[in-house]
């Protein structure tokens, strides 16, 4: 997080299991590969921006769509939640919506078009990093 309050995103170290694969793993500063911004300080609705920008790795686009969303997961229910609506030129076929809470931050990614994934918010813990 910055100054300002943005949260940035410097890269992903992703393997499946079954195959060992390491495909979509990236670094900011290594092969022309950029930080996003995973949220805005200040988001606006119809605010765009990179949240994942690795050429021919990753390239994740997000677009505010809402400021008072709603949702429940296992863990709860939420309101005056951030919405974005994610696209990746790697996929244009696919579209997510992402809901995040104030001092919780991301809680449910639900696909909306092109497949049927759901990740939610199950569990908190207090405690500090390792």
């Amino acid at each position: 997080q910055d100054k300002d309050g943005n949260v940035w995103y410097f890269g992903e170290d992703t393997i499946e299991v079954a195959t060992g694969s390491t495909e979509g793993s990236w670094r900011a500063g290594v092969n022309d590969a950029d930080p996003g911004v995973i949220m805005e300080a200040n988001p606006r609705v119809g605010d765009r921006y990179y949240q994942e920008f690795a050429p021919k790795v990753a390239v994740d686009q997000a677009k505010v769509i809402s400021l008072n969303g709603s949702a429940t997961v296992v863990y709860g229910s939420f309101d005056n939640l951030l919405v974005t609506k994610e696209t990746s030129q790697l996929d244009p076929a696919v579209v997510e919506n992402k809901y995040y809470a104030s001092g919780v931050g991301f809680i449910l990614a639900e696909t909306v078009k092109g497949g049927d994934e759901r990740t939610e918010l199950v569990s908190i813990t207090s405690g500090s990093c390792p």
